[in-house]
């Protein structure tokens, strides 16, 4: 049983590139087919060294039924290699439910998220000026395989596009750029291409997030959100750094119930001009009878989630930090660039452990603390 090689082809490639926002989704289409003689049981996707680097979220799916019945099927996605990848391409294998037989054909759909991808230029702007970025990419999907059709879109936040590099057949319809169709394109194809358009949101980064996560014996869970963040948009121009006709003012924040969930709205002190940097931190209680369980061993266990909860916003490192008081804590560690998570577990609890969704570095210290300090 093998993966797809050169003996198998994509009938169809569709890429819809959503750069509405600082940060880069990608939504793509394969419909793949076993052309060769044995059995294959994964898809290979590749991405050219510029996207390698920003890739934050790689999903995978199978669409199963049809119309109102239709549901997606989560599939496997894991590291490959392959010799004939060019030099810096990065490589991931997406696990088919069932193994293609010869001449069978299947659609996988893949969802991934860049970022730090933009490219502000100009690079410094003043308070007046629109803010321009740069799009890099390629019009012909970087793959293993033999591609048959293959079509790219490009959203932009608008039509305020100041130039973008054609490859016929190209076409613009107002916010939307589209290469393509293109026909018969051989393994490893690249086609650059580079857009120049306008887009105005902030590019919020929050450089490091400190969470702190106490289980309280009263019932209750306390969490306590240090960020430090940072406009990584295009550099505010000039020394003379005054707002211009805006009246400082305190923090202001509101509190939405929608549906089944809270929403906080938060106006700072003052706007941030692009590298202009702000701190502050975020304090609510929950129910703790929603978050911790107990398991059919007897052993409770915390489920939380210790993700960024400001949209549209990116975090540079992310660090799980999960202690006990007098006794041992856990510290996950991921480098997504420094999310700190610290959980607080009442005192009495023994052997704590961490089940996470992706890989992270681990270990155990000691924190002892009294009603007037700890250490």
């Amino acid at each position: 049983m093998d993966s797809f090689g050169s003996n198998c082809c994509c009938i169809w490639r569709c890429l819809q590139i959503d750069v509405t926002a600082p940060i880069t989704r990608v939504f793509l289409t394969l419909k793949v087919e076993n052309a060769g003689t044995s059995e294959v049981s994964e898809v290979l996707l590749a991405f050219p060294p510029t996207e390698a680097e920003h890739l934050a979220i790689l999903k995978a799916s199978v669409a199963e039924g049809k119309r109102k019945k239709k549901t997606y099927v989560p599939l496997s996605v894991n590291p490959s290699e392959s010799p004939d990848a060019p030099n810096g391409a990065r490589l991931y294998s997406v696990s088919l439910r069932s193994p293609l037989k010869s001449g069978e054909a299947t659609t996988v759909e893949a969802f991934y998220v860049l970022t730090h991808l933009l490219e502000p230029f100009p690079a410094e702007i003043s308070q007046s000026e629109a803010q321009l970025v740069y799009y890099r990419d390629s019009a012909t999907l970087l793959s293993p395989y033999h591609i048959v059709e293959q079509i790219t879109s490009i959203k932009t936040p608008s039509n305020k596009v100041e130039s973008f590099t054609s490859v016929d057949p190209t076409s613009r319809v107002g916010s939307e750029l589209r290469y393509g169709p293109y026909h018969d394109h051989g393994p490893y194809s690249y086609s650059p291409v580079i857009v120049h358009f306008e887009n105005n949101n902030p590019f919020a980064v929050v450089e490091e997030l400190v969470r702190e996560i106490e289980i309280s014996h009263w019932g209750s869970l306390q969490i306590r959100d240090h960020y430090k963040l940072k406009h990584a948009g295009a550099r505010h121009k000039g020394v003379f750094s005054r707002l211009v006709h805006e009246i400082l003012r305190i923090i202001l924040t509101y509190l939405f119930h929608v549906h089944f969930q809270s929403e906080l709205e938060i106006e700072p002190r003052y706007p941030l001009f692009g590298g202009w940097k702000a701190t502050f931190t975020i304090g609510y209680g929950l129910p703790l009878q929603d978050f911790l369980f107990e398991s059919h061993d007897g052993r409770r266990y915390l489920n939380f989630s210790f993700g960024c909860p400001l949209i549209e916003t990116m975090v540079d490192d992310l660090t799980v930090k999960v202690s006990l008081i007098d006794q041992w804590f856990i510290i996950l560690s991921k480098n997504y660039f420094a999310l700190l998570l610290q959980v607080i577990l009442p005192e009495g609890s023994r052997n704590p452990t961490a089940a996470v969704p992706f890989p992270v570095d681990q270990h155990l210290e000691v924190v002892i603390s009294t009603l007037k300090h700890s250490k």
